[in-house]
């Protein structure tokens, strides 16, 4: 009996650091025993069968130095296929191993000719964009349900590349840095159910495979909005799956095959499950690919993935223009307790980070706007407060926090920061500020309370509605961006929402470095613009760039009331979605038709809603381009 205590457990890289793949083995147990007890052999932990099985399936993969291959006797494995038979003949000839692999062996040559490192991912839709890693297209030959995820296996020939991964993060030219904020992707082994879909009218759609439409949603935010820089704000894994690494590898190709840094932080069902990976291990994965910028963080602080970034200014420059922390927000506490909270540790590392950096900018004589933002999954208390200010966005379900209150919202605001960006909650979506932003500390100082902005959720597979049939609402998946502007010191949010061509939601958060409450006509921010209707033609009047509900932005980044506005405009407000969506619809369908020869099924529409509003009284109604005139 084969003492498979003495076999060498849990692969890694660090094992195939300067090693070769001399074999490959699968162990089929009860029925089968684990190769020789020698130290070559290591197991990958992933169980072919995904655990749906009363066997167990196991891929066992032999390792040899390559100092201490000899070179007259040992063969190392040159390539790797699957299927019923080899593809080609060969001398060597290859060689068959258990579930349809063949493996092609030969003396040792060079390292780069060599194989060595062997891993397994699951399902039709798993990807691996790991610099020269190649995925198999055929699955190994396990008798299998179904509905199981097949499990392939990918190779690595030669040595992984250095990673291309930026050294720093730098603003463009222009000043400006864009994050794209991807909140609860809800990734399985495998392609998932799709929920709560529906198409562009609102129409519930049939059920369909879930991770696809993830990715291609990703996909196509990524081509519209091109980030700087990608923060994954938890969830990014769905609960209880039963293989975590091809899942985490599906979220984060679309930044990897388009070189774009990415940063994370785990949400509540990240590490939920029997056979969910550690959040230590998930960050080991995450932090060791090509352009993540992804932490542990400190070990003496609750949590993983308590870090920062500093965004720096264009060249070489070291003066940091802008920091993003990142907050562990740890995960539910029991189905009763609720959710747990950021602990007082975390305060401590945020504050102590905080003042060293701001004490390293003074000492640098920097007079330059600075800007922090700070993200994590689950939302403080201050997120569900009753009181709250919304800017844009909706708020559509009951917020889910913490169920103790630990103050780090306190510490936020202590510590300046402009905004904090959250997920959990998929359908809620807005940008919110508490009132009396603007308070007084205890040394005389002004400090200004930071927005609350949740991302809303992007993952097909997770929920996206809320309320109990019949009454159930469902939403479109959304993302948020966040755009810095470190030249002017201002920060703009919008969301990209599918079937949405156009920015929705878009608000100004910050301006001239201090934070902006579109709802107050008290800031100086807000002071009056004096437009004079006698301007000389050789003075420039005032620039907008941009105009949402009773504000319009000023390329001076001032930010004014619109009294000058008609009164449909006053009404409606600038921006307004549903009308800018009705405009759209009928400039496809007509743009223009004279009429007194003809007329539009809107424009009977309009009539019929005239003469309803008069009671009938008003028996006709003569619609003209400029305007609307009645005759009895």
């Amino acid at each position: 009996m084969i003492d498979s205590g003495n076999l060498r457990a849990n692969y890694n890289m660090a094992d195939a650091a300067h090693s070769v793949v001399t074999d490959l083995n699968v162990i089929i147990s009860p029925t089968a025993s684990p190769p020789i007890s020698d130290s070559k052999w290591h197991r990958i932990e992933k169980e072919l069968y995904l655990y749906t099985s009363q066997q167990s399936a196991w891929l066992y993969v032999a390792l040899a130095n390559k100092a201490e291959l000899r070179a007259a006797e040992d063969l190392v494995v040159v390539n790797i296929c699957v299927g019923e038979r080899p593809p080609t003949s060969s001398s060597p000839p290859w060689e068959s191993r258990p579930c349809g692999i063949w493996v092609l062996r030969r003396k040792f040559s060079t390292i780069d000719e060599s194989v060595t490192e062997v891993d397994v991912l699951f399902g039709v839709d798993a990807v691996d964009p790991r610099p020269q890693w190649a995925l198999m297209k055929s699955p190994l030959q396990l008798e299998t349900q179904p509905k199981v995820p097949v499990a392939r296996l990918s190779v690595l020939h030669g040595r992984a590349p250095i990673s291309d991964t930026p050294a720093a993060l730098r603003v463009r030219q222009d000043g400006k840095f864009k994050i794209l904020q991807i909140a609860d992707t809800h990734m399985v082994t495998g392609v998932g159910l799709c929920r709560d879909a529906i198409d562009a009218h609102g129409s519930d759609l049939p059920e369909s495979d879930a991770d696809p439409l993830t990715v291609k949603f990703v996909e196509n935010i990524l081509e519209v909005e091109k980030p700087d820089l990608v923060v994954l704000t938890g969830d990014q894994l769905h609960h209880d799956i039963p293989e975590c690494h091809t899942a985490i590898l599906k979220v984060v190709a679309p930044m990897i095959n388009r070189s774009i840094p990415f940063a994370a932080v785990f949400g509540n069902h990240d590490s939920e499950g029997t056979h969910a990976l550690k959040r230590d291990e998930q960050m080991s994965i995450l932090q060791n690919l090509p352009f993540s910028f992804c932490r542990p963080g400190p070990t003496n602080v609750d949590g993983i993935g308590n870090y920062y970034l500093q965004i720096l200014p264009p060249g070489r420059s070291s003066v940091p223009l802008s920091t993003l922390y990142f907050l562990d927000s740890h995960g539910q506490l029991s189905d009763t307790a609720g959710y747990d909270h950021i602990k007082q540790s975390q305060i401590e590392w945020f504050t102590k980070t905080s003042q060293a950096a701001r004490t390293a900018r003074d000492r640098d004589d920097n007079s330059r706007f600075h800007l922090s933002l700070a993200f994590l999954h689950i939302p403080l208390p201050e997120f569900g407060d009753s009181n709250l200010r919304i800017g844009s966005g909706h708020w559509e379900e009951p917020t889910e926090g913490p169920s103790i209150n630990s103050h780090s919202y306190d510490a936020l605001v202590k510590e300046e920061i402009s905004a904090v960006g959250c997920g959990h909650d998929h359908v809620n979506d807005f940008c919110a500020l508490l009132p009396q932003q603007v308070h007084q500390d205890g040394d005389g100082t002004t400090q200004h309370r930071p927005w609350l902005c949740h991302g809303g959720g992007c993952g097909f597979g997770g929920y996206c509605s809320y309320g109990k049939w019949p009454c159930q609402k469902r939403f479109h998946r959304r993302m948020r961006v966040w755009e810095l502007d470190t030249s002017t010191g201002s920060l703009r949010t919008w969301k990209r929402v599918e079937y949405d061509m156009d920015r929705a939601d878009e608000l100004v958060l910050v301006a001239n470095g201090v934070v902006v409450d579109p709802s107050s006509d008290s800031d100086e921010d807000r002071s009056s613009v004096k437009v004079n209707a006698n301007m000389q033609a050789h003075e420039s009047p005032p620039e907008v760039v941009f105009s949402q509900r009773t504000y319009l932005y000023l390329s001076s980044d001032r930010q004014v009331f619109d009294a000058t506005c008609g009164a449909a405009v006053s009404c409606l407000g600038h921006g307004n979605h549903e009308v800018i969506e009705a405009i759209t619809k009928q400039s496809l369908a007509n743009t223009y038709s004279n009429s007194m020869v003809f007329t539009t099924s809107v424009a009977t529409q309009l009539a019929d809603e005239i003469i309803l509003g008069t009671g009938n009284l008003m028996l006709r109604v003569y619609i003209y381009s400029s305007g609307i005139r009645s005759s009895l």
